[in-house]
């Protein structure tokens, strides 16, 4: 059965984003990568989106504390290579996916509208609002 391109990412592409996900997860969580920054800095891997041809692998980062943020993608984006190589021989596929590092905004995007939320001229719009269709 055909899937329609509208439809998003195949279960394959999720599949493999989220394999390769784990497998970097674990490789920062180890320490296999030798350097300082990513020594001293926790590090989470929040996603992977894979292109439709398993080429390339789109790395969303967030440093846990929320700090020294380009720190740490520097220094992901410096042990690139090994990172390649390493999932590379950990998943089986036909060639090997180019990571790109790039920060997730998607926690403070979160944080930005909830603060939205709270302001009282918000909140006062919200409440005023309630009683007029009823």
């Amino acid at each position: 059965m055909k899937q329609d391109k509208d439809k998003g990412p195949s279960v394959r592409v999720l599949r493999v984003g989220e394999q390769v996900r784990h497998i970097l997860s674990e490789i920062i969580a180890r320490g296999d990568v030798h350097d300082d920054v990513l020594a001293t800095h926790p590090v989470s891997i929040t996603e992977v989106r894979m292109s439709p041809d398993l080429r390339h692998a789109t790395v969303f980062v967030k440093s846990l504390l929320g700090k020294n943020e380009e720190a740490v993608l520097k220094a992901l984006r410096t042990n690139t290579a090994y990172l390649q190589k390493t999932v590379a021989s950990k998943v089986r596929m036909k060639y090997a996916a180019k990571l790109k590092f790039l920060a997730d905004e998607s926690f403070d995007e979160a944080s930005h509208i909830e603060k939205l939320l709270r302001d009282p001229k918000v909140a006062r719009d919200l409440t005023s609002g309630e009683g007029e269709g009823a």
